[in-house]
């Protein structure tokens, strides 16, 4: 299998970006586009070229360390697939791909094809996060949860922050993402009593590093997680009752 890769590259933030070109041929359609971009760095560093930098962990599916942009999709054509899951099985031989970092105002670009992510680390040191005092917290089972309220809250609390839902938006919005963190943390008991606080925390935050929800719902046909679009509809209900709740 060939395929021909246009990947973006960039030295340092604030630097002009360019496209790379390189074809690679001899490839299996059961590898992954981590796998390539690593027989590609391999190839680079043997003459003496620049690998390409790019970001990945545990190549399981389960963090999202590894979204790129893929053909202006995010993580790559496969719905509902991280990066490092993505099969060259989807592409057909001799197809050119352009890889990028994921775009989006709030992902400064670091190098190559790595952002920073850290205005998604902003949302959960606003409001993604229970408080309890040190040696004070109930046993587990003192604090009865009805079983589809907890199969409800565990169903949002799979989202692993990867970023893909946001560079997917055409607003650059993270209401997919906030509003899982603020769905997952109201239907429990004990994040519960911060629920006023946490929702005009995160509010305050989305408004200040995202853009406003775009109402298309591509954040929920990119998210490796399969976050339901419904997570969404969380932020302005939550926002909308912290306005008549004092608590």
């Amino acid at each position: 299998m060939k395929l021909t890769l246009r990947i973006h590259r960039q030295e340092r933030p604030g630097d002009a970006p360019r496209v790379e070109e390189h074809t690679l041929e001899d490839l299996a359609p059961s590898m992954s586009l981590l796998d390539m971009l690593d027989l590609l760095n391999t190839r680079l560093i043997e003459s003496g070229g620049s690998p390409v930098s790019f970001e990945s962990d545990c190549r399981e599916g389960i963090c999202g360390a590894c979204g790129v942009t893929v053909d202006g999709r995010p993580h790559g054509p496969t719905a509902n697939t991280p990066t490092c899951h993505q099969r060259l099985s989807s592409f057909a031989d001799g197809d050119t791909i352009t890889l990028e970092p994921l775009r989006s105002a709030a992902f400064p670009v670091v190098r190559d094809l790595v952002v920073d992510r850290a205005a998604l680390d902003r949302i959960l040191t606003a409001g993604g996060h229970v408080s309890v005092d040190a040696g004070t917290a109930p046993d587990a089972d003192s604090l009865p949860v009805p079983s589809q309220t907890a199969e409800d809250a565990l169903d949002m609390a799979a989202c692993i922050g990867c970023g893909a839902c946001v560079a997917a938006c055409p607003n650059g919005a993270a209401h997919l993402y906030a509003g899982a963190k603020l769905a997952h943390l109201s239907l429990l008991p004990q994040p519960r009593i911060e629920r006023t606080a946490r929702s005009r925390a995160v509010s305050r935050r989305l408004d200040e590093d995202f853009g406003p929800c775009s109402l298309y719902g591509e954040c929920a046909e990119v998210c490796p997680a399969g976050i339901p679009l419904r997570a969404v509809a969380a932020v302005p209900r939550e926002r909308l009752r912290s306005v008549f709740t004092r608590r």
